[in-house]
Formats: C-alpha cells, structure tokens, sequence
C-alpha cells in the first residue's frame, strides 16, 4: 500500500503521452475521422491507373471552323467542277458488293462509305466536301480526319498491302450478280507527311437475276487517296465511269494538303 502513491503518477503520465498523440493525428486530418466521415458500406475510391488517365499524347483537334477552312472547292479543280447535287448512281450500281477476302471486302466498304479510317467518334470526319465534273460525270468525295499520326499511318500502310493482296479479285453485289476488280497502287503528289494512293477498277463482269444492265455494263475507275498531315490526314474518292481525271486528283491532295497545313498552324498560333 506505501507504492500506490508512485503508480497513480505513472498512469497519469502514460495518459497524457496517449491524449497527446490523440490530438496531434486528429490535427493531420483538420480535427475529422475520415474513415467515421464516410457512410457506412462505402469504400474509399479505387486509385485510378495511369492507363486510365487521359493521355496527355493525344493529338490537338482542329476545330470545326479550321477543318472547314482546309476544305477544297470547285474552283481548286478546275472547270466544270461544283457542289456534289446528291451520291452518284454508280454508287449503289457498282460499289454496293462485298468479298471473301477480308481485307478486299474491307476495301469496297471503304469505297461506299468513305470511312477509311474507321467509324467510330474518335475518327469521324473533321469536315467533308462533295464535288461533280458536271462535264465529265466524275465525283470526288473530300474529307479531313483528326487522328493520331501513328494510326493514321497503319491505314496508310494497309493501303500500301492492297495491290499485292486484291490485286484482283472478284466481288458479289446484291441477287447475285458479280464484279471484276483490280487494285493497283498511284503514286500521289509529294505533299503532307506521308502518302498513299489507289486506283480500283470495278468492271460488271455479268448479270443477276433484276441486276441493271447499266451497272453491269459499267467499268467504274475510283482513285483513293488519303495524305497525312501531322495528326490530320485528308482523304478523297474520285470515282467517274468515263475517264478518270487525274488532274483533278492531283489538284485536290496539293491545293488540300496545303489549306491543312495551314488550319494546323493558325491553330497552334490560337493556343
């Protein structure tokens, strides 16, 4: 009994050191459990992993106004071209067929719905033009993408497979009626950063049951084109069942090429 008087002191020290170290914790959290904050049955947020952050790589847009301004008009292409009035008739005559061959069938897809480099929102157009030859019956179909370059340069590179992998093919169209296509590649102006260019040769090799003589009968010419600019890259068809028009081709990727390497750098001026 002569030692309870020692052991009340101790306790009282020991009590104090616990409070002490209270207080200070409760300071590291501005005086609030979090823990006893949060409500009951809810987890803390999961940490995020850096894959899925956005990504600081990704490539600035052009803004609907830039892309507009980089677009081609008819005077680009000489005489006798203006605004498209409505899809050409060979379209659904001549290019509404399919492959067996993946990539051939994936090919005439691009060619019918001008989506070459894919269709979901990330590599929806920028901004698209139409044009008609109103002489020679051709239509060109232009468009501006926004892309990262290493993608858009993988599609240039499967154009690039095309004339050794569908050099020649044959592709059905609807009721059964069979096309002849030939695939070689064009070399196409030197402007943007990288380049690569088709000529598709669809030629109505017979006639299905209700299949049109006309489209069976044509020999329809597209040229495909698509030029990468940084991380933009425009695309066009020009399709014609007469002559092709080279010129015309030409003028659209260097007079097109340049408007976009313009858009780009009044672009970058903006930020």
């Amino acid at each position: 009994m002569q030692h309870a008087p020692v052991a009340r002191p101790l306790l009282g020290a020991a009590l104090s050191a616990v409070l002490a170290l209270t207080a200070a914790a409760c300071a590291g959290t501005g005086g609030r459990d979090t823990d006893a904050d949060r409500p009951v049955g809810t987890a803390p947020p999961p940490a995020r992993s850096p894959a899925a952050l956005p990504s600081a790589a990704l490539p600035p847009v052009l803004t609907p106004g830039q892309a507009r301004a980089a677009l081609i008009t008819g005077g680009d292409l000489g005489e006798g071209w203006e605004p498209t009035r409505g899809a050409a008739t060979w379209r659904d005559g001549v290019l509404k067929a399919t492959a067996e061959r993946p990539d051939c069938r994936r090919l005439l897809d691009v060619l019918y719905t001008e989506d070459l480099f894919g269709t979901d929102a990330a590599t929806a157009p920028r901004a698209t033009a139409a044009l008609d030859d109103a002489d020679g019956g051709a239509q060109l179909h232009y468009r501006i993408t926004s892309y990262r370059a290493d993608d858009i340069d993988r599609t240039l590179a499967w154009l690039g497979t095309l004339p050794g992998t569908c050099g020649h093919f044959e592709a059905r169209a609807a009721r059964g009626a069979t096309r002849d296509v030939r695939v070689a590649a064009v070399t196409p102006p030197d402007a943007g950063d990288a380049r690569r260019g088709l000529r598709v040769t669809v030629r109505g090799a017979a006639t299905g049951p209700g299949d049109a003589g006309e489209a069976a009968d044509a020999v329809l010419t597209v040229d495909l084109v698509a030029v990468r600019v940084g991380d933009d890259a425009l695309s066009l068809t020009n399709g014609t069942l007469g002559e092709p028009a080279d010129d015309a081709t030409r003028a659209a990727v260097e007079a097109g090429a340049a408007r976009l390497t313009q858009a780009r750098r009044q672009g970058r001026a903006q930020v």
